[in-house]
């Protein structure tokens, strides 16, 4: 499954001189800045820094970009922790145990555990790609768009378990997400609930709704506090705690396997990506957890699930793009125009006439996320004092913040209103206990599953079902999800019935 011969000229062209190197601490530290800005998107960083790269040779243009990207994943966790904002779409589920982690006095070991798993997490996604790439394309090329509802379906499953009060609760949430997300026009050319607005033709803004419904309603809420945290004489940001959080990393090894394991797996299919796969991840681990109820009230595995697998699902975007020629989602499609510009096309040739370029892009991403270590260790010094800032300073400085966010993902005055409609709609909903997270999901996740469900009717002719029958992997999905949901209400009814028992 390994080209040695490919793989010692790749060595070579790595190794042989500093030349491939000069430009990946820079670009971990652009790609972490703009992570962590709520607004500011890994893939808008990338487009941005493009034209340097004209002047490269390819490896140095390809590692420069690949840098940013590796940054940019990580960077989006580290102000879901500290602010419960998270810095994009990936890093959604971060927030669920981290945020309680840092209301709890506990944002260090929070920041260290979410460095240690985003550095192993992107390691093994580079690692299984460094020796799976060939079957991994195999693989990937027989996914069709049934498969990818498929996998949609078992991310929107997840709304389920996110209210610790109430299923029901949690189910209404992520409805309410869905309609939303049916706003503007269709993928058959229908416009819907735009009432008369050009701004809604395109749908709802994603980036400036999950602003206004994580960061601005949450700012809301918390104003009445002193700080972030709520413990008294909460410690600082240190690295000796944060140092220790990393290494202890290792004592969840089954919770980093699986969240790299989804992480890896949804990566590979071009258009799902980070946003899926630590939503899938850290279902998954709090489904087969002992005690799944302390799951959203700042536990570890939380944390590691999430973090570990956005990071290691950079590694399997990367498996459509190099072994397909199809980019897996706005960050690879820059480095495909990257591509283009030396006259090189990413697919099953590509690896066949260019495997020592192959190599060398993974073997430069393997060092890269070892030094994503080193970077972020020193950054979240900086980065971690936002807990000590007085909120009465900190509220309108993000709120500000919001608003340009908003503002600038969007260019006009519809993204600062969405950033308010939603810090409102967030507002409410958490004052009656309904799960925000569940409505971004339904609202990530609607229009992508609606697109993918046309494109399979028009396969089957409208016989959905007896196309499922036809497609092996679709059932073997399937019946991976109904599993997973029938389980997961299996334990629901034990531990009820366990209340019960106790209680009489």
């Amino acid at each position: 499954m390994i080209d040695f011969t490919a793989l010692s000229a790749a060595l070579e062209l790595m190794f042989s001189s500093f030349g491939p190197w000069i430009f990946v601490i820079p670009g971990l530290l652009i790609g972490l800045i703009f992570g962590a800005i709520p607004g500011l998107q890994v893939s808008m960083a990338m487009a941005l820094f493009l034209p340097l790269t004209f002047t490269m040779d390819f490896i140095q243009s390809i590692m420069f970009l690949t840098s940013i990207f590796t940054g940019g994943v990580y960077g989006g966790g580290v102000t879901a922790i500290l602010m419960n904002i998270p810095g994009s779409s990936s890093s959604v589920a971060t927030a669920f145990d981290g945020y309680p982690m840092t209301c709890k006095g506990g944002q260090n070991q929070a920041l260290g555990l979410s460095l240690g798993a985003s550095v192993i997490g992107a390691f093994i996604g580079y690692s299984v790609l460094f020796v799976l790439i060939q079957p991994l394309a195999a693989v990937v090329l027989k996914l069709g768009p049934l498969e990818m509802v498929l996998v949609i379906a078992w991310g929107l499953t997840l709304i389920a378990t996110l209210s610790e009060r109430s299923v029901a609760k949690g189910l209404l949430a992520g409805m309410i997400g869905l309609i939303l997300s049916q706003v503007g026009m269709s993928t058959t050319g229908v416009l819907r609930a735009t009432f008369g607005s050009s701004y809604l033709l395109d749908g709802v803004q994603v980036v400036p709704a999950m602003i206004g419904i994580f960061a601005a309603s949450e700012l809301l809420r918390i104003r009445e506090r002193q700080t972030l945290s709520t413990v008294e004489g909460a410690p600082p940001v240190a690295f000796g705690p944060i140092i220790r959080a990393m290494f202890s990393t290792f004592k969840y090894p089954s919770v980093l396997l699986r969240g790299s394991g989804i992480g890896v797996l949804i990566g590979a299919v071009p258009g799902v990506g980070s946003s899926v796969a630590n939503l899938v991840a850290y279902g998954e681990v709090r489904r087969t957890s002992s005690t799944p109820e302390k799951f959203g009230t700042g536990i570890p595995e939380g944390v590691i699930a999430a973090e570990s697998a956005n990071s290691s699902s950079e590694g399997g975007s990367m498996t459509a793009l190099l072994a397909l020629g199809i980019p897996g989602g706005a960050a690879t499609a820059v480095l495909m125009a990257a591509f283009s510009y030396h006259n090189l096309v990413g697919g099953p040739s590509f690896i066949r006439d260019q495997g020592d370029l192959v190599y060398a892009i993974i073997l430069g991403n393997l060092v890269q996320v070892l030094l994503l270590g080193l970077v972020g260790l020193l950054s979240l010094r900086v980065l971690g004092m936002v807990v000590q800032v007085p909120l009465r300073y900190l509220v309108p400085s993000v709120l500000a913040l919001c608003v340009w966010g908003g503002f600038g993902v969007t260019g006009t005055i519809a993204g600062p209103l969405t950033v308010a409609v939603f810090a409102c709609l967030g507002w409410l909903m958490r004052r009656h206990h309904y799960p925000v997270a569940a409505t971004v999901i339904g609202l990530l996740l609607g229009r992508m599953a609606e697109g993918e469900m046309v494109r399979s009717l028009q396969i089957s002719g409208g016989h959905i079902f007896g196309y499922l029958l036809e497609r092996p992997i679709s059932m073997l999905l399937l019946a991976l999800m109904l599993f997973s949901i029938g389980a997961a209400f299996l334990k629901a009814r034990r531990i009820h019935r366990r209340a019960n028992i106790s209680a009489t």
